[in-house]
């Protein structure tokens, strides 16, 4: 036991597979005494802290989860009694990942702190679809928004040439309708992808008309999607004859490096 107060280091895990974290991450999560993780962090990371105390702090929604204060206050006694613990969080801390609290809850107690970044859902489902977000002329703004409010009302908006909704999985025919309602054309391009990063990610074209049709195939996963100039397939060439992909099929799954990985379970 430290007789002194430790510190606390924010890694972000990515979204899926456990190799999308980053050196820093791996680093400070093999250091660590005690780590607090996420519901969706990959399982196989806790190969990178075999020493460690792993303690669950999930939440997830619409699901029985642990209550932030809960967890605020278990991340400073941790930070009271050892060294160094590692808040392991999916996809990048500062997105929709409650860090403000956490940080802030640290800051009263006067125990310091480091954040490491990491891979966004967002980005890991553009990369997934090898679709980027951004596009030269077409695409030069992108907004990240949850699709739920903290009243758990459904919002949608049209506030930049790309927008992403997290955690909509559950909501998308009513999306849509709130997409059209907001000002998108019916026949505006999205792109719904769950699980992104995951060696099990899918992901399914649609129009904002028809958004509702992707209900079934991405039910209860972790979903992200993508609305307007982000959401285009690209204009490729047609297809040559070429030797094995180095890279996975875009729907389902990733590269052939990760099929024997773990993934979270939903």
């Amino acid at each position: 036991m430290s007789k002194t107060k430790g510190r606390v280091i924010f890694v972000s895990a990515g979204p899926g597979a456990a190799d999308l974290i980053t050196v820093r991450g791996a680093r400070a999560l093999g250091a660590a005494e005690v780590v607090l993780f996420d519901a969706l962090t990959d399982p196989a990371l806790r190969e990178l802290a075999p020493n460690a105390v792993w303690i669950d702090v999930g939440k997830r929604g619409f699901c029985h989860s642990t209550k932030q204060t809960a967890i605020n206050a278990t991340l400073v006694k941790q930070a009271l009694s050892h060294s160094l613990v590692v808040r392991l969080k999916g996809g990048d801390a500062s997105v929709f990942g409650r860090l403000e609290e956490e940080l802030l809850a640290l800051a009263e107690a006067g125990i310091a702190s480091e954040v490491v970044p990491g891979v966004t859902a967002a980005i890991a489902a553009a990369a997934q679809t090898q679709r980027p977000l951004t596009r030269r002329g077409t695409g030069r703004s992108v907004s990240l928004t949850t699709a739920m409010t903290q009243l758990g009302e459904l919002q949608a908006a049209r506030s930049a040439d790309t927008e992403v909704f997290y955690m909509a999985g559950r909501q998308l025919g009513p999306l849509g309708r709130k997409l059209i309602e907001a000002g998108w054309p019916a026949d505006t391009a999205v792109s719904v992808v769950s699980k992104a990063g995951c060696v099990d990610a899918l992901a399914s074209d649609h129009r904002v008309d028809s958004l509702a049709a992707a209900s079934l195939l991405h039910k209860g996963r972790p979903t992200v999607v993508t609305v307007g100039a982000g959401a285009k397939a690209l204009a490729l060439p047609p297809p040559q004859a070429q030797s094995a992909p180095t890279n996975s099929s875009i729907t389902p799954g990733l590269a052939t490096h990760q099929a024997g990985m773990s993934t979270p379970s939903d």
